[in-house]
């Protein structure tokens, strides 16, 4: 392991939030380092800070205390617009709503990141058109959400976040809207892109979906009660299905 490149490195976390007059440890001198191309989920049940770590990882938020190094930049005090570009640049995006534009085509809604990166339209919607067709997207590219499946949607949604090349994929409850034949085929898709040699984190609260990643990271309390590699890894074989 130690063989291995990290791409994140974290180092004693604190969040405190205040809640009323009370003060709460959402996470609580959280060590973790995670490397290139690791399968990570993320467990634990309600108010264990697992929603707290998974926007610390995303540049969403940062800590009270403690350092957090994500590809070797010390993202831990950058204010709002730093960290905005780190998002766009480093992460990539997935989210159990999949935040998609309701008037917008799937291959428009695949290129809005490269717009923040400053990409021209043509070079835009060439990559997001690479992307769709990579998911196994390439005949609902003019599709609007509402004209696509759940699982459709949630594929236009991990499409978006493959297009920026991004360092990390950090999936938060991706199956959450799914039903269980299209949760499989999702999680298929993760398999795929984790062994094309993406950094994938998943944050899920089902067992079963853990499974699939090869490290599970489980969380109480703020801190970190296990962080085990898994040893048998459920794995999905065949094609990616057009129905989903």
């Amino acid at each position: 392991m130690e063989n291995r490149e990290p791409i994140i490195l974290i180092d004693d976390i604190h969040k405190t939030y205040e809640v009323g007059d009370q003060l709460v440890n959402a996470l609580d001198g959280v060590d973790l380092t995670i490397y290139r191309n690791d399968y990570m989920a993320i467990m634990g049940p309600s108010g264990s800070g697992k929603s707290t770590l998974m926007n610390m990882l995303g540049c969403l938020d940062t800590p009270t205390s403690g350092r957090y190094v994500l590809n070797g930049t010390d993202v831990s005090d950058m204010d709002e617009d730093e960290l905005a570009e780190v998002r766009n640049k480093e992460i990539g995006f997935v989210f159990q709503t999949f935040n998609l534009l309701p008037r917008y085509t799937a291959v428009e809604n695949v290129a809005v990141p490269l717009i923040y990166a400053g990409i021209s339209k043509s070079r835009r919607l060439r990559r997001a058109e690479e992307a769709l067709c990579s998911v196994g997207l390439e005949n609902r590219m003019e599709h609007r959400p509402n004209e696509m499946s759940g699982g459709q949607r949630q594929r236009v949604a991990v499409a978006r976040a493959l297009v920026n090349d991004p360092s990390i994929i950090l999936a938060d409850e991706p199956t959450g809207n799914l039903d269980t034949k299209t949760s499989i085929d999702i999680m298929h898709l993760f398999e795929r892109i984790y062994r094309e040699g993406n950094t994938v984190i998943v944050v899920t609260h089902e067992e079963d979906i853990a499974r699939h990643a090869r490290r599970i990271v489980r969380l109480r309390d703020g801190q970190i009660e296990s962080d085990e590699y898994n040893p048998n890894p459920t794995l999905q074989a065949g094609a990616l299905s057009e129905s989903v």
